[in-house]
Formats: structure tokens, sequence, C-alpha cells
């Protein structure tokens, strides 16, 4: 139950966040990407105030035995560059720059409304549903 509000919590700010920064408008996400164009910077302070906390929390999470709400912590996985890392980034950038959807802003816009970002989370259902039957 304590980690279930825990994940609500963490969920809702995440949420107010994207909403706050601008994140869940796809013009200031594919404002970003038109780097030749009309160039939008604010994404790249939204990604370094998400990065540095992080990596100040795993800093913090390498010198604790357990985890605060109990139990230990996922073992960070190997760095790894391979196919399936290189063809998935490309998808997700294609994808991202095409529609102005990420997975966090496009749940988070299924509470405000909009066809677009309902199409995208199906899309993106059916892609993760497919992935492990195509990588066979």
């Amino acid at each position: 139950m304590q980690r279930t509000l825990f994940a609500a919590l963490a969920g809702a700010i995440f949420g107010l966040g994207l909403m706050l920064s601008g994140m869940t408008d796809t013009r200031s996400v594919q404002g970003f990407l038109d780097i030749f164009g009309a160039w939008n910077p604010t994404l790249a302070f939204v990604m370094g105030g998400a990065m540095i906390p992080m990596a100040i929390a795993w800093r913090v999470a390498a010198r604790r035995k357990t985890a605060v709400l109990g139990g230990s912590f996922p073992a960070m996985p190997p760095p790894r560059f391979d196919l399936n890392l290189i063809g998935g980034s490309a998808a997700f950038g294609a994808g991202w720059a095409l529609t102005g959807f990420c997975p966090g802003p496009a749940l988070a816009s299924l509470g405000f409304g909009g066809w677009q970002g309902l199409v995208f989370v199906a899309a993106m259902a059916g892609g993760a549903l497919l992935a492990a039957p195509l990588r066979r």
C-alpha cells in the first residue's frame, strides 16, 4: 500500500512537472527538435532539470544497502550499444519528431483530451506488444 501511494505521488509530481514545463505541448517538443528552423531550447533545461537530480539519486543509492521503502535496488544494466539500442533509439526519435509525443507526455495528455494523444498511446501500446514477437 505504501509503495502504491509513493508511486502515485511520484507519477503526479512527474505529470505536474510535464505540464508546468510545457512538455505536454507537442509544439514545444517539435520546436526543440527543429534545430535549423524556429529552435526552442526549453526542452534542454527540462532534460537538465531531470538528469541532475537523477545523477545525485544514483550516487546516494549506490551508498545505501536498501531502498527507503524497503527491498533492494535493481542492478544497473551493463552498457551495451547494439542493434536493438540503435534501432529503438532511431524509432523513438522518429516518432517523437513526427508527433511531438514521447511516452510520459502522451500518457499525461490523456487526462486533458485530444485524439492525437489517444492515437499515439494506442500505437505505442501496439508497438510494445509487437516488439517481442518481431525480435524473434
